[in-house]
């Protein structure tokens, strides 16, 4: 049986992205590792999965919450070293 972070490890995405993925789309975690795997193997996917981060950055900062905006600017970063945007 496999289980939530063996889907994670085989969406080519960190938990922290799946996670950033969730929170934006309003979605339970292992639905949003099912669109980020979709997301990051598609054309244009990665613009969308780092557009998304930022929304949450935005998000994070206009509701007051720097520390999470914090944590998700560091998500973004490494998402955008690891994964080659168009």
């Amino acid at each position: 049986m496999l289980t939530i972070k063996d889907c994670i490890a085989l969406s080519d995405l960190t938990e922290a992205e799946i996670d950033a993925i969730a929170e934006h789309e309003h979605l339970p975690e292992m639905v949003a590792v099912e669109m980020g795997y979709c997301l990051a193997h598609c054309a244009g996917g990665p613009d969308r999965i780092a557009h998304i981060i930022a929304d949450d950055i935005a998000d994070a900062c206009a509701h007051g919450r720097a520390a999470h905006a914090a944590e998700l600017m560091h998500t973004l970063r490494e998402f955008v070293e690891t994964h080659p945007l168009g």
